[in-house]
């Protein structure tokens, strides 16, 4: 097969594909952060939401969050930090910050964990991580533990996959 043959036959299949890609997806208004901030990075994140089993209030056994534990990427796949207990985010130069959710939002998949704004502050030295402001979550995948748990199961930790991308906001 000459090279514009095989041209010809890869050119609609490259079109196609590029026309398949996920739709995007609007962020709800309430999740947006201040107007004074500006987007700084998106870093990926992939790993898992753990739980524990305990009693609930109403004496029925179900899964109750713990904390997160994820390992954060660039836009090329790199390794570039943290995401753990609090919640924080540290990034290998060892800057971290620390989060509170402000708004949450159900995210448009039925078993994705929600999506999030949280406000953030330094939690230790300056670095790549040091000056954000607001975190968001979204595009997130998995994370959601099953319903329900007994009485057997009680302090027994379940990891439960998810990925998501984390939007770090500055001030400008």
């Amino acid at each position: 097969m000459s090279k514009q043959s095989k041209s010809m036959v890869l050119l609609p299949i490259l079109l196609l594909a590029g026309c398949a890609s996920a739709p995007s997806v609007d962020v709800p208004e309430k999740l947006q952060p201040g107007s004074s901030e500006t987007l700084a990075m998106i870093v990926p994140a992939k790993g898992v939401q753990i739980y524990e089993c305990r009693v609930a209030k109403d004496g029925a056994y179900d899964w109750a969050f713990v904390a997160p534990e994820a390992e954060l990427f660039d836009a090329s796949g790199k390794k570039i930090g943290k995401h753990y207990a609090g919640p924080h985010w540290e990034s290998a130069d060892g800057s971290k910050i620390v989060g509170a959710t402000k708004e949450r939002a159900d995210a448009p998949a039925s078993n994705a964990i929600p999506w999030l704004l949280l406000s953030a502050k330094s939690d230790g030295p300056d670095g790549a991580f040091a000056s954000v402001t607001s975190v968001q979550r979204v595009h997130t995948a998995g994370g959601v533990a099953p319903k329900g748990c007994f009485a057997a199961e009680a302090g027994t930790r379940l990891r439960v996959g998810y990925t998501a991308d984390y939007y770090f906001y500055t001030p400008d």
